[in-house]
Formats: structure tokens, sequence, C-alpha cells
């Protein structure tokens, strides 16, 4: 029955990158308009983990019909999402280029990638990672991130085959080089780093207060900035009426205390107050379909103890030392795997290790 069910997804998403991207986009955005309100009044468990976590953004003092109202936006911003993930190779970089709008500490990230300068970009699942994965490759910018791997591979494959047809250098999370390892000999060299980071249940995730509660949020890329002196933001995503907005932070510095795992954890604390702000202002826009909050987990999900205060960041999380270049050879992931060029598309949800990509958005 498994067999059958991966086949059917595989071919779904063929044929949704394959049709999809040559049909009129009024057709297309009213049909995963339509579908994504017959979700929303299904209300199953996804649109039900929605508003658990929209709840917490939106504050107990909420009425029923208004967190309906969000959630129901939040539907139909998902399927916006995976409308554009799937027509993305019929948008023009012209077209990204043009309609997506900045703040000025993201063109300034911008400007330091294109000056040579190692740039970690952590984002929740907000908007629309795939098209901004998409201008960052049409900026000019070399970029690497982290994908799980899918179940069926052929799936995994399919969505590699995606984002590296957009022009990023793509590094499965298991079953390649040592993926800390890499992402920091890149930066170092200066490239950009971008990694989803909103939600990590493995054992390496940190525990943050986060909307007056607990999450654990991937400690990657905080580590990365500790490890190599590169500049780490906060990016959050939404969508305007007719195309896309990418904010940054300001620059997060690495504290002047503490041990290494102690630095992480400031730091990785600092990104999730900033996701807090933008994701308050733009609930409907995070897609955060499943549980993210400790208190909705059972215990036994959790894939290891997270033993002290908020804020501990577990061994597993950050190397004790620095993992020099020498550690990862250059051949295990070539240059030339990130072309200079952009070529149109980009990221997705899921969230471990340094930080990773999956196509299910909530991770």
């Amino acid at each position: 029955m498994s067999r059958v069910k991966d086949l059917l997804a595989g071919t779904g998403y063929w044929l949704g990158w394959k049709a999809l991207s040559h049909l009129p986009e009024s057709w297309v955005r009213w049909g995963f308009s339509t579908v994504t309100d017959i979700a929303w009044r299904r209300q199953g468990h996804g649109v039900q983990v929605l508003e658990g976590n929209l709840l917490r953004v939106l504050g107990p003092g909420i009425s029923g019909k208004e967190l309906r109202q969000v959630s129901r936006a939040g539907m139909r911003s998902y399927g916006r999402y995976w409308m554009e993930v799937f027509r993305l190779p019929a948008i023009s970089p012209e077209r990204i280029l043009r309609d997506m709008q900045l703040n000025a500490d993201i063109e300034q990230a911008l400007n330091d990638a294109l000056n040579g300068q190692g740039v970690i970009l952590a984002l929740p699942h907000m908007g629309n990672w795939e098209v901004a994965g998409a201008y960052v490759v049409a900026r000019g910018i070399k970029f690497a991130t982290v994908a799980e791997r899918l179940k069926p591979e052929s799936l995994f494959d399919m969505f590699l085959k995606f984002r590296e047809g957009l022009g990023m250098e793509v590094l499965p999370l298991t079953g390649g080089p040592n993926v800390f390892g890499v992402l920091a000999q890149r930066l170092r060299a200066g490239h950009m780093v971008c990694l989803l980071c909103d939600r990590d249940l493995t054992e390496s995730g940190v525990e943050v207060d986060f909307f007056g509660d607990r999450a654990r949020m991937a400690a990657g890329p905080a580590a990365l900035a500790v490890q190599t002196g590169a500049s780490l933001r906060a990016v959050t995503l939404w969508f305007t009426e007719d195309g896309w907005y990418a904010h940054a932070s300001p620059d997060i510095p690495v504290p002047a205390e503490g041990n290494r795992k102690e630095k992480a954890a400031a730091m990785t604390q600092q990104l999730a107050a900033a996701f807090e702000k933008r994701i308050s202002e733009h609930p409907q826009d995070w897609h955060m379909l499943q549980r993210v909050f400790i208190s909705d987990l059972d215990p036994a999900r959790l894939a290891g103890p997270q033993s002290g205060p908020v804020g501990t960041v577990p061994d597993a999380a950050v190397p004790d030392a620095a993992v020099p270049d020498a550690a990862v050879p250059d051949a295990a992931v070539p240059d030339a795997a990130v072309p200079d060029a952009a070529v149109p598309d980009a990221a997705g949800p899921g969230s471990a290790g340094p930080g990773s990509t999956g196509p299910e958005a909530g991770g």
C-alpha cells in the first residue's frame, strides 16, 4: 500500500510541474484557491494544527470567528505557495526581480554576498521561500541550502532537480558529505547559505521562547555564524497582492561572552524573536501546518530529551571545535554545483540539522 501511495505522490508532483506551468495562471490560481477552501472547510488535521499554532500568534483574546478567518487566509496563502512552486518554470527571472520588494537590511545582505562576504539567511516557513531563492540566484549570488531526503527517492530526486534547475546548490541532509562542514566551507569562500529553521524536533533542536510558549528551532544557522564569523540575519517573507516581500533583520552579532553552545543559543533566540515580530504582522503567511510548540507534542515524538533551561543547546547541535576546511575536501561538493548564472526556480519546508528544506510546508 505504501508503494502505491509513493507512486501516486511522485506522479502527482511530476504532473504538477509538467502541466500547471503551461496552463493560464488565472485557471491555476482559481483551482488552488478552490482546493484550499475545501480543505479549510473540512477542518482536517493540518488545518487544526495550523489554527493551534495561529492561536499562539493571535493571542488568547482572539474569537473563534476571527481565528477561522485568519486560518482560511492562511490556507489560501499556502495554496498560493504551491501554485507558484508548480508554475516557477514559467515565471521569468525578470518578473521575479520586478515584483520582489526588499527592505534595506536584505539589500545590504545581498550586496555583502555579491562582494564575497559569507552570509547566512535563516528563515521560517513563511511566504514563498522558493521564489525568494529564485530571486537570490537571479541577482547572481551563489547560494547553498539543505534538503531532507524524501520517500520515495524519486520524489526527492524531483525536488533536487527542481531546485538545482533554479541555480541552487542543494546538499542532502543525510547520505552525503558532512553538511555542517560543507556549509562552513561555502561561507568561508564568500558564498551565501539559506536555511529554514523554525521547526526542529531532532536531538539537535534548541528550545526557544516563541509566542509565549516553548518551541524547538534548528541551531545550525547560529552555529555556522559562531564557527565561521559569517553574517547572520533573520529573513521573513510574505505575499503582496501582485508579488512578494522579503524582510531581513539587522546582522545578529556573535555574543562576546559564553562558550560556543551558549553563543549559538543566544543567537537562535534572537532569530526566534525576529520571526515572532513579522509572523505577528503577517500571520496568514506562516505556513506551519505541523506541530511546532513543545506543549502540543507527545513527549515520545521528541528525538532526544532536552535537558536544562530554555536556550540550552544540545551537544549534537554545535561542534565543540571548529571543523577545518581540510575536513571537507573541495571534491565533496564542487563549486561547479553552484552556477554563477541564474536559471529560474527554489527551497521547501522541513528543518533538521543545520536547517533544511523539504517539499511540504511545515516540515
